[in-house]
């Protein structure tokens, strides 16, 4: 399915069907971040059970990518829509959630290559992780859906403390909303010590 003329991967339809809470996350909250380690698009490897401070780690299915289709049925999948606006997002909040020292990463099960263009063309001021082999779903049983022949997970959106999960967004919706929603709920938090 193509992007329809005339809109973008940054545009949302007005259409979109809403995901709805099914509990499927309910059991993240509490948990610790396991040891895995996961490539990152600063060619470097992140193991989340060491990561330290404050941080958000927003799962996301797919980014598209500018002339390339979307799967058959995107759009009509609850939850699918939205990831390049949601990163889009957190890019323009990347300053407020420093200054709350929280850092940020994205995730998706796409390749570090893949995942390094769309860091690269998107202007991300923060890092990209890949679990293509869905390493982290597995420790933690993430949600996730089938969309052309590919396992992709559905959208939610951690915020770890000293590698436990202390807050979790699912289902997300509207995607570009998420990172204004992140940063309401760590106003309301205490700020980590430096």
């Amino acid at each position: 399915m193509s992007v329809p003329s005339g809109s973008s991967l940054s545009d949302l339809p007005a259409d979109l069907p809403e995901p709805v809470d099914d509990g499927a996350a309910g059991h993240l909250e509490g948990m610790r971040l396991p040891p895995v380690v996961l490539p990152c698009t600063a060619g470097s490897e992140v193991d989340l059970s060491t990561l330290a401070g404050r941080q958000v780690i927003y799962v996301y299915p797919m980014t598209g990518r500018p002339g390339v289709p979307l799967p058959d049925g995107w759009d009509a999948i609850p939850g699918a829509r939205g990831c390049t606006p949601q990163s889009c997002a957190f890019r323009d909040h990347h300053a407020e959630l420093a200054a709350l020292r929280t850092s940020v990463y994205g995730l998706s099960t796409q390749t570090r290559a893949y995942q390094q263009e769309a860091r690269t063309r998107l202007h991300l001021p923060f890092h990209l992780l890949s679990d293509t082999g869905r390493a982290l779903g597995s420790a933690l049983h993430l949600p996730t859906f089938d969309a052309a022949g590919m396992t992709l997970y559905r959208r939610l959106t951690l915020i770890a403390h000293d590698a436990r999960i202390v807050k979790v967004f699912h289902p997300v919706f509207p995607p570009d909303r998420n990172a204004g929603d992140v940063l309401a709920w760590l106003r309301t938090q205490p700020l980590p010590e430096a």
